[in-house]
């Protein structure tokens, strides 16, 4: 197999299984690690794959976007802390938004249960979580179904969102980054995101360490924006501190 057509199948392969393990992946294709570990350089330095210790894990990019299938089976322990050091941030607000995501849709189950809020989602799997909730308002914006997210995106989603102000928005992003702010696949996806940063007085960032670093295709917010990010505790306290250090409040849950 040619380097190239090895690399096609490691990216194949990552995509798949939502990583992979450079030792597994050597036995495999019987090559050597080294040579493994090459492949994952070049696929890097593309920005197709984020290498890790052992392995590596695929960035979602213009054309690949990982399903709720796989998002919802991996880092899961570690996406709880995230979604209850968020609700710890929920302060007086009486409208929230959530965003799409496994992670989003772990916040909208710890909501505390002993108050009214409305809760604005494009997310099929938050309002159906919520809806059964007698002290909560459910508003599903409308528009086209995204299948891979399950997530109601488009134009009509934007416009209802421009009648809105809302106290606390929790956005995910597929990637974060100091250079490039938050970032995501989808052009029109990209949009929404960008209206309900405009509408929302406070702002809070949920997403796994392995967004870190990571660029996608469209742009939608600076991560100073945000009252605060918060991640996991493997995100390395170097990088958490180069965040603080350029402005903005990082939370390592």
């Amino acid at each position: 197999m040619q380097g190239d057509e090895r690399q096609r199948f490691i990216l194949r392969r990552a995509r798949t299984d939502g990583a992979v393990d450079v030792q597994l992946l050597a036995k495999e294709l019987e090559v050597s690690a080294e040579t493994i570990r090459r492949d994952l350089r070049v696929l890097e330095s593309h920005g197709l794959l984020r290498r890790t210790h052992g392995g590596a894990y695929p960035v979602e990019t213009r054309s690949y976007e990982a399903p709720l299938a796989v998002r919802c089976s991996r880092y899961v322990p570690e996406k709880k802390r995230i979604a209850a050091a968020a609700v710890e941030l929920l302060g007086p607000a009486e409208t929230v938004f959530i965003d799409e995501g496994f992670t989003l849709q772990l916040i909208a189950e710890v909501l505390p249960r002993d108050r009214p809020m409305t809760v604005l989602t494009a997310a099929l799997g938050v309002a159906h979580l919520l809806s059964p909730r007698e002290n909560l308002t459910v508003m599903l914006l409308g528009g086209e179904v995204r299948g891979n997210t399950e997530a109601v995106m488009g134009p009509w989603v934007s416009q209802m969102l421009q009648e809105c102000v809302i106290d606390l928005a929790y956005v995910g992003a597929n990637g974060i980054s100091r250079e490039h702010g938050l970032t995501t696949t989808d052009p029109v996806v990209a949009k929404v995101k960008a209206q309900v940063m405009k509408v929302s007085r406070r702002k809070v960032f949920c997403g796994i360490h392995t967004k870190f670093g990571a660029v996608s295709f469209c742009r939608f917010a600076d991560f100073r924006e945000f009252e605060a990010i918060i991640t996991d505790t493997n995100l390395p306290s170097a990088e958490a501190r180069r965040y603080i250090r350029s402005g903005g409040r990082l939370v390592r849950a």
